[in-house]
């Protein structure tokens, strides 16, 4: 198991909660009452979790045996909303246990 899992898995819940936000909450406010303040306050902070989702994926892929199918679930999953939680599900739950 790699080290690294634990910080993937927080790393995973809050760039699924801060897409969700951005997506469900940030971005209707912005359109439909014309107040962009939240899409600016939760844009920087989801752009740098997602890039350190994807980076921190592609490290521990090797150490969890992922094949190159698998990886690229795990990364397609962060632009799908709700998809981190399915992963950390499918994927990362069963690992962390043992």
């Amino acid at each position: 198991m790699s080290r690294l899992l634990p910080t993937f898995r927080v790393v995973a819940l809050l760039e699924g909660l801060s897409y969700i936000l951005l997506l469900f909450i940030a971005t209707p406010i912005k359109y439909l009452g014309d107040d962009p303040q939240y899409v600016k306050m939760l844009g920087m902070p989801h752009g740098i979790l997602f890039m350190a989702y994807v980076v921190i994926a592609v490290l521990i892929s090797s150490d969890m045996k992922w094949s190159t199918r698998t990886l690229w679930i795990v990364l397609i999953a962060s632009i799908i909303p709700f998809g981190t939680f399915y992963i950390d599900k499918k994927y990362l739950k069963k690992s962390h246990a043992k």
